[in-house]
């Protein structure tokens, strides 16, 4: 390892550390942390944190109320809700973060070309990405979904693609205030090629507006995913998604409120979690807050 390398690697440190800095400043924004942080926990040992199966059945003890033995009550088919919960937190991050992956790869990909190129390469892609913003996002990802067909794999590839604009608009602007910059034109004139400026130059000065927006994006992954499962075209039964057991509850809501009620406080409060991080982080990597 050289001393360059040493160097950058420093720098990447300290500035990480005075991230984590400011957004410990905010204290909603370290709740929503460490919120995101359990579920993170909770999804990846569930299968050890889970006091039975999710797909494990007990006719004899179905629609029993919340109790020492089954903290949430049980479903129709005497299932633990609360331990389906937990593997529903594998599913809801699983489908979240992969889907948004998805549409920060794209979108990036797409809107650092137009922003970088400009010309008929931006108007082409831009206006593609405009009719896309045209349909709301819910719809265009129903219409995605039921296109491919339920299941996971799908579910993912609908969330992300309908998030995909908003990811190319936030780089295509970030790459055009930067792209006439000192260090790009540096680059351009030692000979550096166009994929190795975008990729090494002008996308790492991207990054803030990025993860920010992937922050909150991982929520509205989350919201989106649970509405399409609510209504047959995301996570198929017996699997546990917490929109699907919205859903699978609704019928029973008059009399067993409290099958609905946990999934709807597990989306809530994931999704409120994922809010605040995202808006610390906000003010975090805004170099206007800097102190």
């Amino acid at each position: 390892m050289n001393e360059q390398t040493e160097k950058n690697i420093g720098q990447s440190q300290h500035g990480l550390r005075e991230i984590f800095k400011r957004l410990s400043r905010a204290p909603l924004a370290m709740i929503g942390l460490a919120i995101v942080v359990v579920l993170v926990f909770t999804a990846v040992f569930a299968d050890y944190i889970a006091p039975f199966g999710y797909a494990d059945q007990d006719l004899m003890a179905a629609f029993e109320e919340p109790s020492k033995a089954h903290l949430f009550g049980t479903d129709e088919f005497g299932r633990d809700i609360f331990s389906r919960i937990i593997y529903g937190s594998r599913i809801s991050l699983q489908v979240g973060f992969i889907a948004v992956g998805i549409a920060v790869f794209a979108g990036g990909f797409l809107g650092a070309i137009a922003g970088y190129y400009g010309g008929k390469a931006d108007n082409l892609i831009m206006r593609a990405m405009d009719v896309l913003l045209s349909i709301p996002s819910i719809l265009l990802a129903i219409a995605i979904a039921a296109s491919l067909g339920p299941g996971l794999f799908n579910l993912m590839i609908a969330v992300g693609i309908s998030s995909t604009p908003n990811y190319a608009r936030i780089v295509r602007g970030s790459v055009l205030s930067i792209r006439n910059q000192e260090f790009v034109e540096a680059a351009k004139a030692v000979g550096s090629s166009d994929l190795r400026i975008i990729l090494k130059h002008i996308i790492p000065n991207c990054l803030a507006p990025i993860i920010v927006q992937a922050t909150l994006g991982v929520a509205i992954a989350i919201l989106t995913a649970a509405g399409l499962s609510f209504i047959g075209l995301g996570i198929q039964p017996p699997i546990p998604e917490w929109g699907a057991m919205l859903s699978g509850g609704r019928e029973y809501i008059r009399d067993y409120a409290y099958m609905t009620v946990f999934p709807g406080l597990a989306i809530m409060i994931t999704i409120l979690a994922l809010n605040f991080l995202g808006d610390g982080l906000r003010d975090a990597l805004d170099p206007k807050l800097k102190r």
